[in-house]
């Protein structure tokens, strides 16, 4: 084994699956109130090598769900933020930060096929059905995260086949894109059986004309364990 910081996951996964994990190259797109909690989960479990993609900066609403946000790293971009500190972790973490935006048709640019898994947590839904499919077909193990925002019940989050998802009204969305595309393959999807909240209301934040989506850490950060979960399971041996 590495080193005493990963002792206690020796019982549960056995040092060879430690070893898969630290050989691991992981690639996060997004990460705000998923994706964080996503990628500071594999740190903590022993995957080494993560590369964070994200354009956006820490803002003041962010703090009530997302890893990167303080008080203090306010205005910071989110993908640099969160690597500073998975680096600080352990000595074998390499967290490199990508402050960027995936748009559809990048996906030669980010190199997916250099990657083992890719893990999808962004919002924008034309992105994310052209990420998908691109990683899907670059042979990587993906992992996707639908709709987190307007939940309040941590324990009604599911995971399946994007083909077997119901109640979210995301994946009911990218499942039509995907079908359009004529997409036969397939992915693991994390999802909440749970209506949105009738509090849950989007309106623009001031000075954006993106929708302030109403989420709360439990349920984002559950999403984001659950990914994490997803990716040891298939590397440990286990299933």
């Amino acid at each position: 084994m590495q080193n005493e910081f990963l002792r206690r996951l020796v019982p549960l996964f056995g040092e060879p699956a430690l070893e898969r994990f630290a050989g691991l190259k992981v690639i996060l797109f997004g990460v705000g109130g998923v994706g964080s909690w996503c990628a500071e989960a594999l740190a903590r479990s022993g995957v080494s090598n993560l590369t964070l993609v994200d354009s956006d900066v820490v803002v003041a609403s962010n703090i009530n769900r997302q890893l990167p946000a303080e008080s203090y790293t306010i205005g910071q971009p989110k993908a640099e933020v969160l690597a500073r500190r998975l680096n600080r972790l352990r000595p074998e973490v390499n967290a490199v930060p990508k402050v960027a935006l995936y748009e559809p048709g990048d996906a030669e640019n980010f190199g997916l096929k250099d990657f083992d898994v890719v893990v999808d947590a962004i919002d924008s839904l034309k992105a994310k059905v052209d990420l998908l499919v691109s990683a899907v077909n670059s042979g990587a193990v993906v992992v996707s995260s639908m709709g987190a925002a307007g939940r309040l019940d941590p324990t009604l989050v599911r995971h399946g086949s994007i083909w077997a998802t119901g109640g979210c009204p995301l994946a009911k969305k990218i499942r039509t894109a995907l079908r359009a595309q004529n997409f036969s393959g397939d992915f693991e999807a994390v999802y909440s059986l749970e209506r949105p909240s009738p509090h849950y209301i989007a309106k623009p934040e001031p000075g954006s004309v993106r929708p302030s989506l109403g989420s709360a850490m439990p349920v984002t950060a559950t999403f984001g364990m659950t990914l994490a979960s997803l990716v040891l399971k298939k590397f440990s041996g286990l299933q």
